[in-house]
């Protein structure tokens, strides 16, 4: 059978991108389509980092186009990230193409571990990602990254590299100061140190930027809402009615400033027994959902309460690198493809599109 680009068009309508649910022709994925006689070759090109599902895409593609009737068929399926819009007035961030904040309006909910471990399962799905330790009273990334006393370098005497430990790129202030030093500052001083972490760091050619916000609602929070150039956010909390109050705070405020919900994450969702396998869902069920349905936002997604998960992090290496093939990274490699793919769907920067108009008299 002699093939048309009509026909195969029509026959790749047909395969459906498992991460976006949308076909590969409407989504806009084909590139460079080639047909010649009962041979076909083309490239698709993913908005998201998926480097577990590229030959799960590319089988699909192939298989339909066989069964279309090509005697041969070259497919190559590869990702790549654009930056996208932020809020109204707030300029991009060099080095940085997005920036996602993980938030969580209340403590002790586990969003740190939920962070890094999402900025290394972007990371392992493909991406270059950084990671900026908002949290100017209570730094969690350098522990968590295995970075404990570690100090960045400055090779200009004016801005710092990042640290890189497991294949992220990170900042915090606990880089710069004595882990048992408390930080008793004032609102002021915590936003101003928090812009030049964000803004003194030499970051490279990052994709994602995964921000690890304070809890609360506070100045922290808003500076990095209304000054920092946020292309989402992720609302983390437990199923427990207490967290899921301040977790509806976190999203308000976001909403209030432009900034789009990327999708929420229930952490704790539900513990198995590692005696007698039993589960229990120890802080209740369903809260994630239930908020979801109120603010109309997505469920990306829910983790256990496990054991390991904290042995992990507090031993430098989180869940995603200390067992990239388990059971659990995988969750948090299912969460990030679903953040990436929320990311995609965001209106993208066109700012570098426009030309620096310069009024001069002569």
């Amino acid at each position: 059978m002699s093939m048309t680009d009509s026909l195969v068009q029509a026959a790749l309508k047909e395969v459906i991108d498992p991460n976006t649910g949308k076909d590969l022709v409407s989504a806009r994925n084909i590139r460079n389509l080639k047909v010649s006689g009962d041979e076909v070759s083309l490239d698709v090109e993913l908005g998201y980092p998926a480097n577990s599902q590229l030959e799960l895409i590319r089988q699909r593609v192939v298989d339909r186009l066989t069964a279309l009737g090509a005697a041969k068929v070259k497919v190559e399926v590869r990702h790549r990230i654009v930056s996208h819009a932020v809020q109204k007035g707030v300029k991009l961030l060099p080095g940085v193409k997005n920036i996602i904040a993980v938030a969580s309006g209340k403590g002790g909910v586990g969003k740190s571990t939920t962070a890094v471990n999402l900025a290394l399962a972007l990371a392992a799905e493909g991406a270059s990602v950084g990671i900026l330790d908002a949290d100017i009273y209570g730094p969690s990334i350098p522990q968590l990254l295995g970075l404990h006393g570690a100090q960045p370098a400055s090779l200009d005497g004016k801005s710092m590299e990042p640290m890189e430990a497991l294949g992220l790129q990170a900042m915090s202030i606990g880089f710069l100061v004595d882990v048992e030093t408390p930080m008793v500052w004032r609102g002021p001083m915590v936003t101003t140190a928090l812009q030049q972490l964000l803004n003194e760091t030499r970051w490279r050619d990052l994709d994602y930027l995964v921000v690890d916000m304070p809890p609360g609602t506070g100045d922290v929070q808003l500076t990095l809402a209304q000054k920092v150039p946020v292309t989402g956010a992720v609302i983390v909390t437990t199923p427990q009615d207490l967290a899921l109050l301040d977790a509806r705070k976190g999203l308000k405020m976001f909403e209030k400033v432009g900034v789009p919900i990327l999708g929420l994450v229930e952490n704790m969702s539900i513990h198995i027994c590692s005696n007698c396998g039993h589960p229990e869902h120890i802080f209740g069920k369903g809260g994630a959902e239930r908020m979801a349905a109120d603010y109309g936002v997505q469920v990306l997604g829910a983790l256990p309460l496990d054991i390991h998960i904290r042995q992990q992090a507090d031993g430098g290496k989180p869940t995603v690198a200390a067992e990239p093939n388990g059971q659990i990274a995988a969750m948090y490699k299912d969460i990030a493809r679903r953040v990436a793919v929320r990311v995609a769907e965001q209106a993208k920067d066109m700012t570098s599109r426009f030309p620096n108009i310069v009024v001069q008299n002569t």
